[in-house]
């Protein structure tokens, strides 16, 4: 399958990593609708950033441009010593990290085409147990704008990573970071490497 990339929106640095590195992928095939795993295993072991809710695979069909890649450690530590000095809590949080995929997905003037199924991308990682940590949403009138939401997955007391998702009315992103990390890393994290750069200041506490 051919696959076009369109690297408006990502930071300087991961496009420089995606012509460099060319590990652009397409997103996985798609699986069996998503059930919750079994309660002994929802909180063990690294995150697995090859998982992607059904949903997005039905919503990357019919998206105009659709664009995958995933950073390794390696990478990510390569990429940060590009960085400024100014950027100290960046090149901390990378340490701790063990990859970060990211989905793009852009869709025609009509926007996205199922909100439905950007729900349904929600409620995947309910049924998974991880926690919805915080969301926000930037409203130009009665249709929600750009909304934002962020989990994190725990193994008892212990952060293994997080998600991103970013909704605007033409787009959708899904970010998945692997690592023994902190909210506050995550947040560190905004507008590098793929990571939407979204205003934390904004976030509600989730219900």
């Amino acid at each position: 399958m051919k696959i076009f990339l369109s690297l408006a929106g990502i930071p300087a640095i991961a496009a420089a990593f995606v012509s460099v590195f060319a590990f652009s992928q397409s997103p996985a095939p798609q699986t069996a609708p998503d059930t919750p795993p079994p309660a002994a295993t929802v909180n063990q072991g690294p995150v697995d950033l090859d998982y992607v809710p059904p949903a997005l695979h039905q919503l990357s069909a019919r998206a105009a441009i659709k664009n995958s890649f995933t950073f390794d450690h390696n990478m990510l530590v390569a990429a940060s010593s590009l960085l400024s000095d100014s950027d100290a809590d960046v090149k901390q949080t990378v340490a701790k990290i063990d990859g970060v995929s990211v989905h793009i997905l852009r869709f025609g003037e009509s926007g996205i085409p199922d909100e439905t199924a950007v729900d349904s991308i929600r409620q995947a990682y309910h049924l998974r147990g991880w926690k919805h940590l915080v969301s926000t949403t930037d409203s130009g009138g009665p249709i929600h704008d750009n909304v934002t939401d962020v989990w994190i997955v725990l193994d008892g007391a212990n952060v293994k990573g997080g998600v991103v998702l970013a909704e605007t009315p033409r787009s959708l992103t899904l970010v998945t970071v692997a690592g023994n990390i902190s909210p506050a890393d995550i947040m560190h994290l905004r507008g590098k490497f793929g990571i939407p750069n979204f205003n934390a200041g904004d976030f509600k506490d989730a219900k």
